[in-house]
């Protein structure tokens, strides 16, 4: 099967490549196999990228897709009142059918916006059927995904079983992989930390972490040898300079959540202090009760705060934390991440005759000044056609819109708490 995209602006976010102001994509069986100017391909199903920038798809590499049901209702919470609420009182409640909703609403949500690799941070521990029901979801939204498991929030429990049973289960899945969900030394030790890293390189998994918003933890795993070129860690807004060289002398990545950083209280994002210190930083989400899902906010809250702070940072810069970068850190950077002959066909035609962009006199530059989901035309997923025409294709997301509306109703009755913007959650006096 060949598909030629034909005629739209290239940002390939391949040096080697480069940008097209008028350029083909030819694809075949999933693959890019060339990128020029123009192609002869007769044979070929053409999809007209005329009026469109063609660039490869967004990766998000840490949210928490179960949450989608509670949407905007925390974006007045610190991270203490977040906390409270979604761990300590809804996700009690939560049951195989809840987190199967969330988590295929987020993924589609992540689809339509762009993002066609999504690592799933999953944290609502409770049964394997609860773990099922996620791995259930990612299989059924047609993006490519990573299923990022881990024990729920504090708690010390042993995962080994599961991830060995869910590892069992994604084996040979081309589409939807896996990666170890770190609950780092101050939730259980240095002991656990070790030993789960030890499951990880048996079993060849990746792994996260979330950094505590106090620095020293990155300078005590370097210390009992436990820093990877495999771990990314998220947010780290309590990282010394020091840290930050630990983390790129070993190789390892930083995944930054600028709108919920900035919202919750971590601090100021550490986009231009990464890069001061060798390190390649790389965007996410996070979570849709306090922030939005898509990448085109991100990227701009990140590129506005870090100009603020010092005029750092140019737009390019930007695309690169969400697409070849990001997909380096997930261990995909041979598969996605830019437009490369020979990767996947993990591709997005954005519309630049829309009037909010129009004319995109640089390409990359309007994508993260003015980009916004509205303009994300098409879809494809290794090589496959996934959102054509502005619609995501073969989703009935009327069935799915009312299965997420029952599934947050039923919750919050059951917890007890109100929908209409009163509920201010009381973070355990210290």
């Amino acid at each position: 099967m060949k598909t030629l995209l034909s005629g739209g602006t290239v940002v390939s976010m391949d040096p080697a490549v480069g940008d097209l102001a008028r350029g083909d994509v030819l694809i075949e069986d999933g693959v890019i196999v060339e990128v020029a100017e123009r192609i002869d391909a007769p044979d070929a199903e053409v999809i007209d990228a005329a009026d469109r920038i063609v660039m490869p798809g967004f990766v998000d590499n840490h949210r928490h897709s179960w949450q989608t049901a509670f949407r905007g209702i925390g974006a007045d919470w610190t991270f203490a009142e977040w906390a409270v609420a979604m761990h300590g009182t809804v996700k009690p409640h939560y049951q195989p059918q809840d987190v199967y909703a969330g988590t295929l609403l987020g993924r589609l949500e992540a689809l339509h916006s762009g993002v066609t690799t999504m690592l799933d941070w999953y944290h609502v521990a409770q049964t394997p059927q609860h773990e099922d029901a996620a791995v259930a979801a990612l299989r059924d939204a047609p993006g490519r995904s990573i299923f990022c498991l881990g024990a729920g929030w504090g708690t010390p429990d042993p995962v080994d079983a599961a991830i060995r049973r869910v590892h069992a289960d994604l084996a040979g899945d081309d589409r939807v992989t896996m990666a170890l969900g770190l609950r780092g030394p101050e939730a259980t030790g240095m002991d656990t930390v070790a030993r789960e890293l030890e499951l990880a390189a048996e079993l060849g998994l990746r792994t996260s972490l979330h950094v505590d918003l106090v620095g020293g933890a990155v300078a005590d795993l370097r210390a009992h040898g436990l820093l990877r070129e495999t771990t990314t860690f998220v947010h780290g807004n309590g990282l010394g300079d020091d840290e930050l060289r630990m983390l790129a002398d070993a190789g390892s990545s930083l995944s930054i959540s600028p709108d919920v950083e900035l919202k919750m209280g971590f601090g100021w994002p550490m986009t231009g202090r990464a890069l001061a210190n060798g390190l390649r930083p790389t965007l996410s989400i996070d979570d849709v009760p306090s922030a939005g899902g898509d990448m085109f906010s991100t990227m701009r809250t990140a590129f506005a705060v870090q100009r603020g702070l010092d005029g750092g940072l140019r737009s390019r810069d930007l695309l690169a934390f969400t697409t070849i970068d990001a997909a380096d850190s997930c261990g995909l950077d041979a598969r996605t991440g830019s437009l490369t002959p020979g990767k996947d066909a993990d591709i997005i035609l954005l519309r630049t005759d829309d009037l909010t962009v129009f004319p995109a006199t640089d390409p990359a530059a309007t994508i993260v000044s003015a980009g916004h989901p509205g303009l994300v035309d098409t879809v494809l997923v290794a090589g496959r056609v996934v959102k054509r025409d502005g619609v995501l294709v073969d989703v009935d997301l009327a069935a799915l819109r009312t299965r997420l509306i029952e599934s947050r109703n039923r919750i919050a009755a059951a917890a007890g708490i109100p929908l209409d913007g009163t509920w201010h959650p009381q973070p355990e006096s210290k």
